[in-house]
């Protein structure tokens, strides 16, 4: 059976990432987005995010990452400000 998500993508950053693509598959959306954002803070180069075996292109790519984006700034600010995620979403509007 095909995951519902995989995402390619290359190991290092700046300009001498890893000619070797890696692939993470999941089946939850969610999952997807929260190993995207993991992927951004090591600054791994993203390479495709398919969808049932369909490249996303366009807005659809760029929810995702947006959302991952979110989810990012929410670990960075709960981390440095010692706060929850409730109070990060109430004060600064990150994800919950």
């Amino acid at each position: 059976m095909m995951p519902k998500y995989k995402i390619e993508f290359t190991a290092g950053s700046g300009s001498h990432p890893q000619p070797f693509v890696h692939h993470y598959e999941t089946d939850d959306p969610v999952t997807c987005e929260q190993y995207v954002a993991d992927l951004l803070e090591m600054r791994c180069k993203l390479r495709t995010i398919k969808h049932e075996g369909v490249e996303l292109r366009g807005k659809e790519f760029d929810r995702i990452v947006k959302n991952a984006l979110g989810m990012l700034a929410a670990r960075h600010v709960c981390g440095s400000l010692g706060i929850d995620t409730d109070e990060a979403h109430v004060r600064f509007g990150t994800p919950a």
